[in-house]
Order: structure tokens, then sequence, then C-alpha cells
């Protein structure tokens, strides 16, 4: 197949999502320099002179407690090629007709721009969505950004349920930097459609493309790690064959090794 565009698209896709990871973390005050306090005020929760639903204060804490293992980039790299992932099976699964309801999710077949999920939301049956709540976000006519958020929160819950060894559950905080403005033009969604053809996604080697290209910078980040460590201590060859299995494995294969999960060999510590 032509991964040119693919080539093109995926390393600065990887740079794009952990941008806008960072930029949602800062909103709730949780940053590589610090944390910042969060106060609870009957059904708000206040952050500096930020007000916020209530709701935020379990994910808060369970980002702040994945920072806390982790270290800042590496829980927001995981919440980024998480995100990456889930949205690239969504445009595989959208184009491919495998959605149970039919409806594009991350695009329109017919209005460029679009979201037919967004347009035909009344009318979809999909496990777990609150009918109630979509039908007065969409007759308010002024909350497409927060009904296409729920429509894609649930649309996440339902294809785990349905395929759990594909789709992994979404935790609180990775829930919480889903990032904000996703139907607008200069979105990660936007760009993911309009970057690559919808003739690529016919072929399945695309999603081991993909993954091969989103890491190709993190690859040579890790490799030029490894060989400094052996030019100064001899390295370890167990794991160096391991990097070069997981890194490579899509290319020989073109399938992804996981739809969920980042190989633990590719998240390490900068410096």
């Amino acid at each position: 197949m032509n991964t040119s565009h693919i080539k093109s698209y995926a390393p600065k896709a990887r740079s794009a999502f952990i941008a806008a990871m960072t930029k949602q973390a800062a909103k709730y005050g949780i940053t590589a320099k610090g944390i910042e306090p969060l106060e609870q005020k009957g059904d708000l929760a206040l952050i500096g002179d930020r007000a916020f639903p209530a709701s935020i204060i379990r994910r808060s804490a369970t980002l702040v407690q994945k920072v806390a293992q982790l270290g800042f980039a590496q829980a927001v790299e995981q919440a980024a090629y998480s995100w990456f992932n889930r949205l690239c099976a969504f445009r595989f699964m959208e184009l491919k007709g495998y959605l149970d309801h039919g409806l594009r999710v991350l695009s329109h077949p017919n209005q460029p721009g679009g979201f037919q999920i967004l347009d035909d939301c009344l009318n979809i049956e999909l496990p777990g969505l609150d009918k109630q709540r979509i039908t007065e976000l969409k007759l308010d006519g002024n909350q497409d950004e927060a009904l296409y958020r729920e429509l894609l929160l649930t649309q996440c819950h339902a294809l785990h349920q349905a395929m759990p060894f594909l789709f992994e559950a979404i935790d609180d905080q990775t829930e919480l930097l889903l990032p904000d403005n996703l139907t607008k033009t200069d979105s990660l969604i936007r760009e993911l459609v309009d970057a690559i053809p919808e003739e690529d996604w016919q072929d399945v080697e695309i999603i081991g493309w993909l993954y091969q290209f989103y890491i190709s910078e993190k690859k040579d980040q890790v490799m030029g790690k490894v060989v400094k460590s052996e030019d100064h201590s001899g390295g370890d060859p167990a794991v160096h064959a391991q990097l070069d299995r997981q890194i490579h494995g899509a290319e020989l294969t073109g399938t992804l090794p996981s739809v969920a999960t980042i190989p633990s060999i590719l998240i390490v510590p900068d410096g």
C-alpha cells in the first residue's frame, strides 16, 4: 500500500497529541512543574481562579496519581497514544462499515468537516447512551461540542464492552485528557481525517503502518539511548533485542502489536 500520507502524518500526530494532552492537563492545574491545589466548594471544583464541575475531582486525582507513578511526560504520552490509537481504530471501522449503528463517528459521508453521528444522534442505538441528555443537548442548538464529546466517549465504552481484547477501558485520567474543541476545523480529529485519503484506509495494514510511523521518532530516541548506554557499559543485548522486535514487528507484519497499550520499553525517562 502507499504509505506516503501515513509517513507524513503520524510523526507529526504524535507531537500534536502530546501537546493537546499537555494543554488539557494544564487546564486542570497539572503540569511538569507541579500540581495546583484543588478545592471543592459545593458542586464546584476550584483550581486557581478556574471553576469546574465537582465531577472532575475523581478524574483529576487519578491523573495526579498516574503522574506521581510515571512522571508527567510519560503519563501524558500514554494518554496521547491511547487517544491516537482509538481515533485511528474508529476511522478504520467507520470506513469499513464495522460500527453496529452504521454511522460515521469522525466524519460525514456527504458533508466535509461534518460528523454523521452528531447529525443523527437522536436516532442512534448505542449501549450506555443517555438518550435524555443527548436529546437535551441536541435541542439546545448550541451544545454541539458537549454533545459530540458525550457521543464519542459512549462509543469508546461500547466498543470496550463489545471487544475488551482490543479496546481498553477508558480510565478517569484518559477521559480527563480528551481535548476540547473536537469538532473544530483544527482539531486532532479533523487533522486525522484530512491527512489520510479514505482509500488508504481500505487495507488493514494501515494500522500497523500508523503505529510504526507514530513511534518512529521515539524509536530513534530510544535507540540512541541504548547505543549511548552500550558505549558506557556494554549494554544489555536482551533489552536491545526486545526493543528491535517491538519496533520492527509492525513493519514486518503490518499489524498493530496492541490496540490499547504502549510497549513499555518505548516509555523512557527524558534526559
